[in-house]
């Protein structure tokens, strides 16, 4: 029994990578072929000097950032998960915490086959959902856009949509998890107090190393039992 689930888990996992990877591929290719598409139309094309000058400004983030996402958020999100999201975007602001409010509720942990199973389902069912929202947004709401934005009203609001979203998610976890929460929350405070203008993706970073440390440390020295850690 225990050879046959080791073999169907290998078979899933497989399986998984493959279709991956094809949709990495596949999604990066459509991706290039817009502007390929632009240039071959207007007959214009970049100058390559131009080109790489101005990928020399943004390489050291962005691939820095995406390569520390990819060891940080997959052994969250799982294999399934992991490709799903890094296709669809929005890890940070959507596919993350649906990925983990859905194992949350499910009473799974990460990094194990039900997690892994729950987090694809998550993640797989948030990107339709909000695929089928912003179409019927965009067409329901597109006459009336220009008037949203520019109320003095209801401007205010769309600034505070992320702030709003992350709270409403992480007020239940720094209650539940509270020994665990303060420690990195000051932490980060404490950095935006000095570097004010700091970015979220940026900031997020060192919050999961001083949350990781801090976790250690507290269980190290007792302040945690198992079932916290």
């Amino acid at each position: 029994m225990a050879k046959n689930t080791t073999k169907q888990a290998k078979t899933y996992y497989d399986k998984v990578h493959t279709w991956g990877r094809i949709s990495t591929v596949t999604a990066l290719c459509v991706l290039l072929m817009f502007p390929m598409a632009i240039c071959l139309y207007l007959g214009v094309f970049p100058p390559f000097e131009k080109v790489f000058q101005g990928l020399l400004k943004v390489i050291p983030l962005y691939w820095s950032v995406a390569v520390v996402e990819v060891i940080f958020y997959t052994p969250m999100l799982g294999a399934g998960g992991a490709y799903l999201s890094f296709v669809t975007g929005n890890i940070v602001n959507l596919k993350l915490p649906c990925a983990i409010s859905a194992m949350e509720s499910a009473k799974v942990k990460s990094n194990t086959e039900e997690g892994e199973v729950i987090s694809t389902i998550a993640i797989a069912t948030s990107s339709i959902v909000t695929t089928i929202i912003l179409a019927i947004g965009v067409l329901a709401f597109a006459p009336f856009l220009e008037t949203f934005t520019s109320s003095a009203l209801l401007m205010p609001a769309f600034k505070e949509v992320i702030p709003a979203l992350f709270g409403a998610l992480g007020a239940g976890y720094f209650v539940k998890h509270w020994k665990i929460s303060f420690a990195p929350i000051i932490f980060m405070l404490i950095i935006l107090v000095f570097v004010p203008t700091i970015g979220a993706s940026t900031l997020i970073f060192p919050g999961i190393v001083a949350s990781v440390l801090c976790a250690f440390i507290m269980y190290k020295v007792g302040f945690l039992d198992k079932k916290e850690k």
